[in-house]
């Protein structure tokens, strides 16, 4: 019997629970080894626990260093701050790793896939923003401050170049807009040309586009990228635009990579509208797993549920309303669990 893989599991809140439970689903019909410890987070962590990331919950996860997580709850405008912002912070999850890959063909877009390594904890993202009063307007005027560091590009170019090669891709794109933000994206663009001239010229092709160019390029012809590199801000409108490319976010899966601990999850929203209405669909959160399946050597699990996943949307045709068919969360498990134990 293979050793117990110990992963921190965290429902989450909205259709989180239903996802996750149908995930587990999926990962017991495969065998997978992991043993799980329930934590709550976000609004669930609020709820049960007076903070939306527990104390239990850190602790968790650096027993672990692996966590599986459903979607958490963030307030619009003000309350608690991001429970996956804070996340990535404490545990500087550097990498955010997006893939993309056309499940259901016929849409809009077919034979799509690629990769959006996105930077997790610097650029504008870091927060340090202030208003400056002008006669009677407190907030007459906004400054955001990005930031982005030789040493922080350095460690996310290096790991979005080893993931390429490491998965067989072709190329790798750098991202930025260095024709207009000359310092904050330049250091980022030049850190990545040198790096690739340094160590991986001759192993893998590398070019770069403006990010405008590139979100254009994306709707125009995505099939002409394979892995696409880039900072926080520009990381988040991309990675959300090429999920829509194969599906929107119920396709979506992502995983938030760092030295000391790796979180996969599915990236689309809590969904209370549909909570508890057995509506969600689940392929998101298997896709995450599939991702965590890799990460830890499992390999061949991985693909076997990727393609338990590919069967039962088109071989089985069952699929949920947001795909088009009419099968609920429930429907849909229990055919891909068919599939798997087959």
């Amino acid at each position: 019997m293979p050793r117990l893989i110990p992963v921190t599991l965290i429902p989450g809140d909205g259709v989180g629970p239903e996802i996750v439970e149908a995930t587990l689903a999926a990962l017991d019909a495969l065998g997978a080894p992991f043993e799980w410890d329930r934590q709550i987070a976000g609004l669930e962590g609020v709820r049960a626990a007076q903070d939306p990331l527990p104390p239990a919950t850190l602790a968790s996860i650096r027993r672990t260093r692996l966590a599986l997580k459903g979607p958490l709850e963030t307030p619009s405008g003000g309350g608690y701050r991001s429970s996956n912002v804070r996340l990535r912070e404490e545990f500087k999850l550097y990498a955010n790793l997006r893939p993309a890959r056309t499940l259901v063909p016929g849409g809009r877009f077919d034979n799509v896939d690629l990769i959006v390594v996105r930077e997790n904890l610097e650029g504008l993202y870091i927060g340090h923003e202030h208003y400056v009063q002008i006669d009677d307007d407190p907030h007459a005027v906004a400054i955001a401050t990005g930031i982005n560091t030789r040493a922080g590009s350095r460690r996310l170019l290096e790991y979005a170049f080893a993931h390429a090669i490491a998965t067989g891709r072709k190329k790798v794109t750098i991202v930025h807009k260095a024709n207009i933000m000359k310092a904050l994206t330049g250091i980022f663009l030049e850190t990545a040309r040198r790096l690739y001239d340094d160590n991986y010229k001759g192993r893998i092709e590398m070019d770069t586009v403006i990010v405008d160019a590139c979100a254009m390029k994306l709707v125009l012809n995505p099939q002409q990228f394979d892995v696409l590199v880039t900072t926080n801000l520009f990381g988040d409108i991309l990675s959300d635009l090429v999920a829509g490319l194969v599906g929107g976010l119920g396709m979506a899966p992502g995983a938030n990579i760092g030295a000391e601990a790796a979180i996969f999850e599915a990236v689309h929203g809590s969904a209370p509208d549909i909570a508890g209405k057995g509506l969600a669909n689940p392929v998101a959160l298997l896709l995450a797993a599939a991702m965590m399946l890799d990460h830890v050597k499992l390999t061949d699990m991985a693909s076997r549920l990727r393609r338990g996943i590919d069967a039962t949307l088109n071989a089985d045709q069952v699929r949920t309303r947001d795909l088009g068919g009419q099968a609920g969360t429930a429907q849909f498990t229990q055919a891909l669990v068919t599939r798997l134990q087959g």
